[in-house]
């Protein structure tokens, strides 16, 4: 017996794992959210909000989409630990303390106000209105970066220490789900003088530790609702957001070399209208 996704209502099964799954891979690291892309496909499912294993579940699905991260970026992350060698000094290279920077203000605050996020912030409404207020702070960030003079950057390798924080200040917009991680770093990256592309490369390499430390938290505190029939609908969620996401990132990027974001902000608006027809 499956666990029940609600009482009295549909179960998690094998189908909605996997459309899960997709909508995971699809949208976890595009500015679309893929917090509030699951919210609302659950609820379209008929999946309930509240239910222990639903949550679980999200959760693992996004351990799959990370690894398709560190599966893409591996030789990236294995350099960011050698600190001799290599074409450049270790200083002048992306390394850990890029990472460490763009983390520590979405940390200390999510720390804080998890219990508040969770419980006020997670919801089709809320997602709703950060779809669109999300949208809005990507087109500012497209056109306040159109003079050309203002993007200094443009290869992940050279962002520097104050750029890396400053994307790191806007990922605390992403604790509002909806907001999208790569939609706000993305944007804070615009406003500090970064390219769209290594900005958005900058963000897949920050949510890998930021992901994997959320995750296994809500794992180790979902652990007594999980039992032996949830793995294999687990395992089929996870191996189809992680094959999804490998092939999201690389069409993302390319992407983002010929149009901005400004399109991902027009999706996000009418995705809005769509669901608040059909929520409301």
């Amino acid at each position: 017996m499956l666990s029940p996704a609600y009482q009295g209502g549909r179960e998690l099964d094998i189908i909605s794992s996997i459309i899960m799954g997709i909508i995971e891979g699809l949208t976890e690291f595009l500015p679309v959210s893929s917090t509030g892309h699951m919210i609302l496909t659950a609820h379209l499912l008929g999946l309930s909000e509240d239910n222990e294993s639903v949550k679980t579940f999200e959760v693992v699905v996004q351990l799959g989409a990370v690894l398709a991260v560190v599966v893409l970026y591996w030789n990236k992350f294995i350099d960011m630990f050698r600190f001799t060698g290599g074409s450049r000094p270790y200083s002048r290279r992306l390394n850990l303390g890029h990472i460490f920077l763009a983390m520590v203000p979405a940390v200390v605050i999510g720390l804080v106000f998890r219990d508040w996020i969770k419980a006020h912030l997670f919801g089709p409404e809320t997602v709703l209105y950060s779809l669109v207020i999300g949208g809005i702070l990507m087109i500012v960030a497209e056109r306040w970066s159109r003079k050309s003079e203002r993007i200094t950057t443009h290869d992940v390798d050279d962002i520097s220490y104050k750029q890396a924080f400053a994307v790191g200040i806007f990922q605390i917009l992403a604790l509002w789900p909806g907001f999208s991680r790569s939609g706000s770093t993305i944007s804070g990256g615009l406003f500090a003088g970064v390219s769209r592309v290594a900005a958005a490369e900058f963000t897949f390499l920050v949510s890998v530790p930021i992901m994997i430390g959320a995750t296994g938290y809500d794992l180790y505190k979902s652990i007594d609702h999980l039992n032996g029939s949830d793995f294999p609908i687990f395992a089929i969620g996870f191996i189809a957001a992680f094959i999804v996401a490998m092939l999201a990132i690389k069409t993302f990027l390319s992407i983002l070399k010929k149009l901005s974001l400004t399109v991902f902000a027009v999706y996000r608006f009418v995705l809005a209208a769509v669901f608040f027809i059909i929520l409301m």
